[in-house]
C-alpha cells in the first residue's frame, strides 16, 4: 500500500485561488516571533496587524484572504466573512453510527473497518472524520485540499480542536495534504485506495447551507472532469463516490449511478464501481 511518505512526495498543491497573508487579531497576544514562524510554515508573508482593520491590511498587500491568529484559534478571513475549523455534523453522524443507525455516505462507500479512503476534496473535513471513525485504527483516510491555507487550517483544527472520545480519535487518524487531486491522482498506483471520494462545490449551490457559503470564495470552482474520474477509477480498488445535489446533471454527465441520499435531503451520492471486487 502507498505510504504516507509516498503521498507527501506526490503532493503538488495547485495555485491558490486568492492571495493571502498571515496576521493576528488584536486580542491574540501572538508575538512577532510566533507570527513569523507560522508564516514560514505556510510560505506566506507575516503582517503585523497593529490597530488597522483587516480589510485595510488586505487591501494594502493585495491579498484576498488572511490566516488570522485569534485568541481561540486560527481562522481564514477576508475581513467580512470568516472560515474556522469545526467538525460540522460529524459529531451527530458518528453518534448515530455508534448507536447502530445508518449513514448514506458510509453505505454508498461500502465502508468498513480497515478500509482506505482518499478524499479528493477535503474542505473542512466533516465527511473524512466520519470515514475515519468507520474505518477505525486499522484503516486510513487521506484528505487532499488544493487551497494551501485551507489545508493548513483543517490540519491545525484536527490536531487542536477539543473533541473527546470517538470523534477525537477519528480526527487524529486523518492525514491532510495541501495538494490538488488533478496532480496527485495520475501519479498514484492502481488500486492504492479502496474508495476515492469527491465532494466538489455544487454547480448549483444549496443557498441555505451557511456552513459552506464562506468556503465558496476559497474552494476550487471548476467542475469535476471526466479525466479525473477515470483516474480515480484506476486508483480505487472498490469504487468512486461523488456527492452532489439530488437533481444535479453531474451524475449523468460523469457516469455516476445515484445510490444514496436521504428521502428529504437536498443532496445525494453517486457511485461508480471499479469492477475489481464483487458487489452485493
Amino acid at each position: 500500500m502507498i505510504t504516507a511518505e509516498d503521498m507527501l512526495n506526490l503532493a503538488e498543491a495547485g495555485p491558490d485561488q486568492v492571495g493571502w497573508i498571515v496576521t493576528a487579531s488584536r486580542d491574540s497576544r501572538t508575538t512577532r516571533e510566533e507570527l513569523d514562524a507560522l508564516a514560514r510554515e505556510l510560505g506566506a508573508l507575516a503582517v503585523p496587524r497593529d490597530e488597522r482593520p483587516l480589510t485595510g491590511v488586505l487591501a494594502e498587500y493585495g491579498a484576498g484572504f488572511a490566516v488570522v491568529v485569534q485568541k481561540q484559534g486560527l481562522v481564514l478571513s477576508d475581513g467580512r466573512t470568516s472560515v474556522f475549523f469545526h467538525p460540522g455534523m460529524a459529531h451527530v453522524r458518528i453518534k448515530q453510527l455508534a448507536a447502530g443507525e445508518t449513514d448514506r455516505m458510509v453505505e454508498t462507500m461500502g465502508l468498513g473497518p480497515g478500509m482506505t479512503v482518499l478524499d479528493c476534496t477535503l474542505g473542512l473535513g466533516s465527511d473524512a472524520i466520519v470515514a475515519a471513525f468507520v474505518t477505525g485504527p486499522d484503516g486510513r483516510v487521506t484528505g487532499l485540499e488544493a487551497v494551501g491555507p485551507l489545508a493548513f487550517l483543517v490540519r491545525y483544527g484536527l490536531k487542536h480542536y477539543l473533541a473527546a472520545g470517538r470523534v477525537g480519535e477519528a480526527m487524529a487518524r486523518i492525514e491532510v495534504l495541501g495538494a490538488d487531486y488533478r496532480a496527485v491522482l495520475p501519479r498514484l498506483p492502481d488500486a492504492s485506495y479502496d474508495v476515492v471520494y469527491f465532494d466538489p462545490m455544487f454547480r448549483r449551490p444549496v443557498f441555505h447551507s451557511s456552513g459552506i457559503a464562506p468556503l465558496r470564495k476559497l474552494a476550487e470552482a471548476a467542475p469535476l472532469e471526466r479525466g479525473a474520474v477515470e483516474e480515480a477509477l484506476r486508483v480505487a480498488r472498490c469504487r468512486v463516490v461523488m456527492k452532489e445535489r439530488r437533481d444535479s446533471p453531474e451524475f449523468d454527465r460523469l457516469g455516476f449511478r445515484v445510490a444514496g441520499g436521504g428521502k428529504h435531503s437536498s443532496v445525494a451520492f453517486g457511485v461508480r464501481e471499479t469492477g475489481r471486487v464483487e458487489t452485493s
